[in-house]
């Protein structure tokens, strides 16, 4: 109740709990970065076939689909810190599992493994929102985009130490290709434990009892009808917020999944693979503070439009430059994690925008197990089509995919308009 009663000390505990969320952030990136950089190389070296290359990302996206449940309604349940904290070190456990799989060339053991990394995927996602717990309304994209950036630190050196992990995998009588996922192990583990131990007072707690605080003042000035013009409108928000995140989720997987075996395929190095999905990570997370401003300046709309044409052009770049072309690679897949950025932040500050802490964690959760699912879909159709296809009939549907945001968009503008 002292954080209730007291604006600067929200203030202040708004600033420290983003802190918290920042260290986690660069260990979580480094530990999710394992999986979309060496994952379909290890499951297509251990299979034997580019067919069902993209599973191992549709099961830690899968996993991370149930992880998003399960920590979102653990954080409504009891705190941020305790949800935050266990679908890290459940990714942790993850990561040790497929390591054990690589060593022992175990496929059961590969994919029930990843489907448990992918709790770490999920919480690094959902920590964004702990971020946004004390922020004010005008606020809560850049908070977000603050939670985010942190993470292209570890997102980013993840991939680039591909070979200095592999190497230290081979020293130990490991697969080179399992030693990302020992940087995986090692860095959930270590975004758990800073949760869990730093962040307290846990922001949910504190933003549930200041709202409630707010109802009780609130009701007493509140009629019916703006009631259910409100809860109308919030559903509106999730439906919109939902929808732009979902579709940008399935684009982006879809192509970077396949972009390793299509780079592998041409001739390219794992070291090459490497730099290539470094920089389009860095892509995904390191304008956010840039996006955050213009989502807080410019609306949650017009950021989804441009979402949906940055995804248009990534994907009509990635279908047609020349396997070959490192640096055209790299265009098309920066343009692919930019896109992903508009999309994401604009689409999470609509849903914070559209809920109350009352419901929020438990909410955020739901709609991030649909995030994940139109992953785990894109990832495990990616392999499915470039086998019966190419790389550019995956990238070009890609790009068709994207254009659904137009209507998605215009949809929420026609409806705030009749309201």
């Amino acid at each position: 109740m002292e954080y209730v009663n007291s604006p600067e000390k929200q203030r202040r505990l708004h600033a420290r709990t983003l802190k918290v969320v920042i260290v986690s952030q660069i260990f979580g990136g480094a530990g999710l970065a394992a999986g979309i950089t060496v994952g379909a190389l290890l499951a297509q070296a251990m299979l034997g076939t580019d067919s069902y290359s993209g599973v191992p990302t549709a099961l830690f996206t899968l996993g991370s689909a149930i992880a998003a449940l399960l920590v979102g309604r653990l954080s409504q349940r009891l705190s941020r810190r305790v949800g935050l904290a266990t679908g890290f070190l459940a990714g942790g456990i993850g990561a040790i599992g497929v390591v054990l799989a690589a060593i022992y060339d175990n496929i059961p053991l590969l994919f029930i493994s990843m489907l448990i990394y992918g709790g770490g995927t999920a919480t690094n996602l959902q920590a964004r929102y702990a971020g946004t717990d004390l922020a004010l309304p005008a606020h809560r994209a850049k908070a977000i985009s603050t939670a985010m950036v942190f993470t292209t630190l570890g997102a980013v050196a993840g991939p680039n130490l591909v070979n200095v992990t592999g190497h230290f995998a081979t020293s130990l009588g490991a697969p080179a290709l399992s030693g990302p996922f020992m940087l995986a192990a090692a860095a959930y583990f270590v975004a758990g434990l800073v949760l869990l131990l730093f962040l307290r007072p846990d922001p949910l707690i504190v933003s549930k009892a200041i709202a409630e605080q707010q109802r009780i003042a609130g009701d007493r000035i509140q009629n019916d009808q703006s009631r259910v013009q409100e809860q109308s409108g919030n559903i509106k928000g999730i439906i919109v917020g939902a929808t732009v995140m979902v579709l940008t989720q399935v684009v982006m997987i879809a192509i970077m999944t396949m972009t390793p075996v299509h780079m592998k395929h041409h001739g390219h190095s794992l070291g090459e693979v490497g730099i290539v999905i470094g920089l389009h990570v860095a892509a995904m997370y390191l304008p956010s503070p840039l996006t955050g401003y213009l989502v807080d300046k410019l609306g949650r709309v017009l950021m989804s439009y441009i979402a949906g044409f940055t995804l248009l052009l990534s994907g009509i770049l990635a279908a047609i430059v020349p396997g070959d072309s490192m640096t055209l690679l790299v265009l098309a897949l920066i343009l692919l994690g930019l896109g992903w950025n508009f999309g994401f932040i604009s689409g999470t500050a609509a849903i914070v925008d559209a809920t109350t802490p009352q419901v929020r964690a438990k909410t955020q959760g739901t709609i991030d197990v649909l995030v994940a699912l139109g992953g785990a879909s894109g990832g495990a159709l990616s392999g499915m089509v470039v086998a019966q296809s190419s790389y550019a009939t995956l990238s070009m549907s890609g790009a068709i995919l994207s254009l659904l945001l137009i209507p998605v968009v215009v949809w929420s503008r026609s409806q705030q308009k009749e309201n």
